[in-house]
């Protein structure tokens, strides 16, 4: 059975991928002269703003009831490590280059497979962790002078 494009999970991550280069240029002119933890709170503004109209239009409200204490456990964990992640990630763009500080925040990407196999249980071959390896090379190199 043939997977539609947008029913590919590659397909939602490359957008991912375009729409966080996108965030790290518009952010880096946007923070300019403005206070970091403040223009944290503007973008929040603003997706807050652009999700209620997503769920809205489309139809996806669920009732706050019908979801389980984990789930909210973890989504409220993961909106905190989210906010904590867009206020330093404002912080660096405010301190140094956008194209140096957009790769190092992508060690995250290293970070998830480390996490990924110790806390999930997910495996991961020897080519997938010489990507891992490449990547946190990779980003190292372009921290660099």
């Amino acid at each position: 059975m043939e997977v539609s494009v947008a029913e590919s999970w590659i397909f939602w991550a490359l957008l991912a991928a375009i729409f966080a280069a996108l965030t790290a240029i518009f952010g880096k002119v946007g923070v300019a002269g403005v206070n970091a933890d403040f223009a944290t709170l503007i973008r929040t503004v603003v997706i807050l703003a652009a999700l209620l109209l997503i769920v809205s239009a489309t139809g996806q409200r669920q009732p706050l009831g019908a979801i389980s204490g984990k789930s909210w456990v973890f989504l409220v964990l993961s909106g905190l490590a989210t906010g904590a992640s867009w206020v330093c990630y404002y912080r660096a763009l405010q301190l140094g280059d956008a194209a140096r500080v957009a790769p190092v925040d992508k060690l995250s990407v290293v970070l998830v497979a480390l996490f990924g196999v110790a806390f999930l249980g997910e495996k991961l071959s020897a080519v997938n962790w010489a990507g891992v390896a490449m990547i946190a090379g990779g980003a190292m190199l372009v921290a660099l002078r």
